[in-house]
Formats: structure tokens, sequence, C-alpha cells
């Protein structure tokens, strides 16, 4: 099948390199180097971050499932970004937070992300976890929770807005907490 037919059938529009690899079934380095190269100059992919592409204008994705899909790995959005768009927290919040198997900070687009590497005993347990467009996020008892577990003497601006109950009873069902 045509390689340009291939990726235009696709639904997501963000891929690594190693998914065109995949998708078009190249296994050479440098036959998808020069696939990747020629893809680019033609303008059919945007260049991101290396060995990461996109088939639209950076401008048109969401940041949040920009920052998903370059992590690669299951995520969700949490901790300050959640607790900060909640009324939570009043800080200004200068990176975009995940939560995943990985600890890596990174720059797309003048956006900063920053994702917290979380145990995959917990990371796996989707209690308090939506999908929301192509990315996961934490809602505010499992964001809460989260925080909670890597910093239990957190300050949080705004705490009536929380319920704690819930978040204690997330906490147990997590693992995060025993009785």
């Amino acid at each position: 099948m045509d390689k340009y037919k291939a990726l235009i059938k696709q639904d997501k529009k963000t891929f690594h390199a190693s998914d065109l690899a995949l998708l078009w079934g190249i296994d050479n380095q440098d036959t998808l180097n020069m696939t990747l190269k020629r893809f680019v100059d033609r303008g059919v992919l945007n260049r991101i971050h290396k060995g990461f592409y996109s088939t639209v204008d950076i401008k048109d994705l969401d940041p949040f499932d920009l920052g998903f899909a370059y992590l690669n790995t299951y995520s969700y959005v949490s901790l300050e970004t959640i607790l900060a768009k909640e009324g939570v927290i009043f800080q200004e919040i200068k990176y975009i937070t995940f939560v995943s198997s990985k600890s890596d900070t990174f720059e797309i687009n003048g956006i900063r992300y920053k994702s917290r590497q979380l145990k995959d005993e917990y990371l796996n347990n989707s209690a308090g976890i939506n999908k929301v467009g192509n990315h996961f996020e934490a809602s505010l008892e499992r964001a809460t929770a989260d925080m909670l577990y890597y910093n239990s003497k957190y300050f949080f601006d705004n705490p009536e807005i929380v319920d704690f109950d819930k978040v204690k009873k997330l906490q147990e069902k997590i693992g995060y907490v025993t009785n």
C-alpha cells in the first residue's frame, strides 16, 4: 500500500518515527530517515520534535493530547494542572503535569511539560481517571490523592472544594494508604 495513503487513513494525527516504521513496514533505519525527510520536505508531515511528527499543524493540536502522545506511554494529566484548573491552588502553573511510568520534562511549541513517575501498581489503577479527547485526566479527587502521595504536607489554597472523604476512599482503592 502507498505510504501516503496508509498515513492519511489513520485517525491519529501524531506519530513517533517507530510508529511510522511499523505502519509502512520499514525495517532499515536509513530508509526510514529518508522517507521521513521526504514527507517533511513535501509538507505531508510536520516535525514536532526529534522522532515525533504530526500530519497537521502543531497549532491545531490540543496541548494535553500533544503531551500525552509525546510521552508514548500510558499517562494522565494530574497534580498541579488539575488542581489549578479546579481552583484548589492559585499559583501559576508553568507546565502541564502528567503522571506516567517515567520522569521527564520537555517543551513543545513553547509549552512546558512535566511527567512524574508513579509505580505501575498505582498507575495502572484507573480509579478517578477519565478519557478526555485523546488523553486521560485525573478527577479532582484523584489529582488530590496523587498530590498527597507525592507530598503528604502539600498546601492547598482552597481545600474547601475538595471532598476529602472521597479522596480518602480513592487513596484506599488505589493503594496509596491502607486501613
